[in-house]
């Protein structure tokens, strides 16, 4: 049903747009001949024209933001001015690393150059055109290869138009053509997988090529009339994932990427046809700057989940000036300029750049529940506290894209400290990493099962592939937040019901986590949660977990004969080895029945107080 909806949602935007006819298949497409209609014909026509740069300039005067990230990116600029030229040089199957090199190096090079005047930028630029243009491909297997080289690509030849004489620029035309557009076009007549996909390949392929059709269209209008029609139809499907409320199924690594993608294309509409197609209105776009803002703890560091850094932390995020800038929001624009104040600025910052609000924003609420495919609740005591309690509790379905095993996975922080870890992804290139059916290589890497996630666990078994978890209740706002998870297709093998709750207790200064099990026969059930904590056990129930001078006590509310272990997390090469890390655990052997394991996480705040053993309850009593 839910998908029926957001389908009709994407139908009617489509139909507000005049410039599309309703095709035979009854698909909504945009009328080929239209495309180009408003085409702004002159150069630069991507990204940042000269009137937005020299708005940009008068403004520079009186704002010191915007100085700090001209300087920043002057001074990248300048670094890749000594840069040896760009090799094609596959690591595994992907050319992807030397085009985000080239990405990087156009970007901060055309506004140095467009900034100052000075030629020394342009001339690195044409070197590095010229050098990926005589590539013998873009690694076509691997298509963000090609969509990203043809974002870096279709921007500099778009800036640099008219510094370049009519014989570079040719050059550089024919091998965006050659290796980028007719590449494009292929996948899109195949209608490859990522033309159908709800994930972040959808947004860059799509993306990429949309900038590069438009930095030639006037000159060869025939690939912009085939691609924009496409990649339209094709958005949607990706960006109804943002519904309904902004959160991104892949997590936060991914969503950083696949709405950089996003601003990228459709700022590239805009700003060359004066349009987005209605896109922009897609249901959950417009919030999709609530996911960083509170995926990151009070220490900074996200919710990692999926294939994310497992230290992956808040740092500046041009795409948030871009989201503050098309939906007139103030507290996007806030939030990055705090991160500005901390961390580097990149070209992106300076296209799509918004000064700081002028009044004060009014604080978020503290809990946030994201009611996607895969839902998030996050909990926090504190928007200012540095040392707040946090956390946040995934449900879902283990097969979205760069999933893991994790459904019902937590993670927890307070006093500065993240206590429960996600350990995040692997290397990319291991064997078989990618193979996510059920008996797929993927599922014997540490880092991507059960095992390794702060999830239950019967008879030490994996959590099922296809498994999906929903929230049964989940109440924010209130004095004991929480959550509860039905986990029971994950367990199917050995249980008729498995529920999982969360909750934040004593005030918000601790946290309960409690899971209950009908199994339907007998076996092991086991809690486990990762930390980079010392662990000791103080007695059988109760654990000291000790990191950066601060403590935190764990104790066993239920059943009366757990116990805690402590069990290592490192792993052998070629494998992460997860250095530091180990699992607090509780261990029940042959388990029969309704079994209940309730575990209480307690830091000890500065003022020396403990909080107590609390009554336990069933879920039904929450």
């Amino acid at each position: 049903m839910r998908r029926c909806k957001r389908a009709l949602i994407i139908v009617i935007v489509l139909l507000s747009c005049a410039s599309r006819v309703l095709a035979e298949d009854g698909q909504f497409r945009i009328n080929p001949n239209e495309v180009l209609k408003g085409l702004d014909k002159n150069h630069p026509r991507l990204m940042l024209k000269d009137a937005d740069l020299q708005e940009l300039k008068r403004q520079y005067a009186n704002d010191k933001v915007l100085q700090k990230c001209i300087k920043d990116v002057i001074k990248r600029a300048d670094s890749y001015l000594e840069r040896p030229r760009l090799k094609h040089q596959l690591i595994g199957p992907r050319l992807l690393h030397v085009s985000r090199d080239c990405l990087k190096r156009v970007y901060a090079l055309g506004i140095a150059w467009r900034w100052t005047g000075e030629e020394k930028y342009a001339r690195k630029i044409e070197e590095n055109l010229l050098t990926v243009c005589a590539f013998e491909d873009w690694n076509p297997k691997h298509f963000l290869d090609v969509a990203e080289m043809s974002t870096a690509v279709g921007v500099g030849y778009d800036w640099l138009y008219s510094w370049l004489d009519k014989s570079t620029r040719d050059k550089i035309k024919a091998g965006l053509i050659k290796l980028g557009l007719e590449e494009g076009l292929k996948t899109y007549d195949k209608q490859v997988w990522w033309t159908k996909s709800r994930f972040n390949w959808n947004q860059v392929c799509n993306g990429g090529m949309i900038v590069g059709a438009l930095a030639i269209a006037e000159s060869d209008p025939e690939y912009a009339e085939k691609i924009i029609p496409a990649a339209v139809q094709s958005l949607p499907l990706a960006l109804a994932s943002y519904g309904p409320d902004g959160a991104w199924m892949e997590g936060m690594g991914y969503w950083g990427y696949a709405t950089n993608y996003t601003a990228y294309g459709l700022t590239a509409l805009e700003t060359a046809l004066g349009t987005d197609f209605g896109l922009l209105k897609i249901d959950g776009l417009s919030e999709a700057g609530l996911f960083p803002i509170y995926c990151a703890g009070a220490t900074g560091r996200y919710l990692n989940y999926a294939d994310c850094s497992g230290k992956g932390a808040r740092h500046p995020l041009a795409c948030m000036f871009w989201l503050a800038r098309t939906f007139n929001n103030s507290l996007y624009g806030e939030s990055e300029h705090i991160e500005l104040g901390q961390g580097k600025a990149s070209p992106e910052h300076i296209i799509w750049y918004v000064p700081a609000p002028k009044k004060d924003i009014p604080k978020l609420q503290l809990d946030k529940y994201f009611h996607g495919d895969v839902e998030i609740a996050l909990f926090r005591s504190s928007w200012d506290d540095p040392e707040g309690l946090w956390v946040g509790v995934k449900g879902g379905y283990n097969e979205v894209g760069h999933g893991h095993l994790d459904l019902g996975n937590f993670e927890m922080e307070a006093l500065g400290v993240r206590w429960a870890c996600d350990l995040g992804a692997d290397d990319y290139n291991l064997p078989g990493y990618f193979k996510m059916k059920p008996g797929g290589q993927r599922w014997t890497y540490y880092r991507l099962i059960s095992i390794s996630h702060n999830v239950p666990l019967l008879a030490n078994e994996n959590q099922k592939v296809k498994a999906k978890a929903k929230f049964i209740r989940c109440e924010t706002n209130t004095p004991q937040p929480f959550v509860q998870i039905d986990l029971t297709e994950a367990y199917k093998d050995h249980a008729n019901k498995v529920t999982r709750g969360v909750k934040l207790v004593e005030n918000r200064r601790a946290l309960l986590v409690q899971d209950e099990f009908e199994l339907a026969q007998p076996c092991e059930v086991a809690w486990g949660m990762t930390t980079e904590a010392k662990i000791e056990i103080e007695n059988p129930q109760t654990a000291k977990l000790s990191l950066k001078g601060q403590n935190l006590l764990a104790r066993i509310l239920s059943p009366e004969e757990g116990y805690f272990t402590i069990e290592s997390a490192e792993q052998q090469p070629p494998q992460k080895a997860n250095k530091g890390y180990s699992r607090l655990m509780v261990r029940l052997p042959e388990q029969k029945g309704n079994v209940r394991v309730v575990i209480l996480l307690a830091p000890i705040w500065p003022e020396g107080k403990i909080v107590k053993n609390l009554e336990v309850k069933s879920l039904e009593q929450w």
